[in-house]
């Protein structure tokens, strides 16, 4: 039994270095699409930050999915966190399978160029819409009454450019048109949508997204119209910027094409085997032909003896 295991264990050390090094490459040639991506989401919660010192807390206004869903409570608010968490945390892990399972469809590097471009286009919008408006928050925090619904003015540039993280980010007012938890969900699941394998996974994320855009609303932290919004324009983003963006190869056909080069051709059969999602020896790997009873096999002749019975 410790002898399987220890093999197994191999095997998968093998399989997540020879995928670390097609990434590696990867990232060397697409760091600066990945460095953007991520400086984005800085700026995009800055601005977030920004706009809470011009919100000014008032009345909550007439919501039609306020009149429809109960309201949960500020005690229950922890509920659509969870489930926009356990989203998030789902994509991600999904995006890095290809470093431990066989069968894998996904580039890790690439499926996340993707995602960040998405995302950008997204949070572009999203800043020019709450910048342009400011609405009172219905949060419980940015109602009239409560300390958080205004920010004094800020003693220095540095205290926002650092925007109290992570408390800023969880207690903000303002950043309203559109949702930015549907941003990420609706991207993510797009994407799984697209790339995954599983039939019932996909059908869980997008009934597990209907179901956060509920509970956002339920629990108060964005008018109806937030969502809404937010529904028709990351779909159509998505859309149009995938259809501007070169597709992800396939790994069954450009595996291969995206080895690193090995000196020693073994290590290279290796790789392949071990992205592949084959096992057995190397010349199980290599393909065969059959002519005129004769197996080929790179270039070498096995003759094969025909035996007929009952001629």
């Amino acid at each position: 039994m410790s002898f399987y295991i220890g093999r197994e264990a191999s095997k998968l050390w093998k399989r997540i270095c020879a995928e670390a090094a097609i990434e590696i490459n990867l990232l060397a040639e697409n760091w600066k699409y990945i460095l953007g991506g991520l400086i984005f989401q800085y700026i995009h919660g800055l601005s977030a930050r920004g706009v809470h010192y011009f919100h000014r807390p008032g009345p909550t206004l007439q919501d039609v999915g306020f009149f429809l869903l109960p309201e949960l409570g500020r005690d229950r608010g922890y509920i659509s966190e969870t489930l926009f968490t356990t989203i998030f945390l789902s994509f991600v892990l999904w995006t890095f399978h290809p470093f431990i399972v066989k069968s894998k469809k996904i580039y890790t590097v690439l499926i996340w160029c993707r995602v960040l471009a998405f995302l950008v286009a997204c949070q572009i919008l999203r800043i020019i819409t709450f910048y342009s408006t400011q609405l009172p928050g219905p949060n419980y925090h940015c109602r009239e009454g409560s300390k958080l619904a205004r920010l004094p003015r800020p003693d220095s540039i540095l205290e926002v450019l650092l925007i109290n993280f992570p408390r800023g980010v969880l207690y903000g007012c303002g950043d309203l048109i559109f949702s930015s938890h549907m941003i990420f969900s609706l991207v993510f699941v797009r994407t799984y949508h697209k790339y995954g394998t599983r039939r019932f996974v996909k059908y869980c994320a997008w009934l597990g997204v209907v179901i956060q855009s509920l509970l956002i609303i339920a629990s108060r932290k964005h008018y109806t119209v937030d969502v809404i919004v937010a529904w028709y324009t990351v779909n159509l983003v998505v859309f149009f910027v995938d259809k501007k963006l070169p597709e992800i190869p396939e790994r069954s056909n450009g595996a291969g094409a995206l080895l690193p080069l090995s000196k020693d051709n073994k290590s290279r059969e290796e790789n392949h085997k071990l992205l592949n999602g084959n096992s057995g020896d190397s010349a199980d790997w290599r393909p065969r032909t059959q002519i005129n009873g004769k197996i080929m096999e790179d270039g070498n002749v096995v003759h094969v003896e025909a035996v007929i019975n009952g001629a």
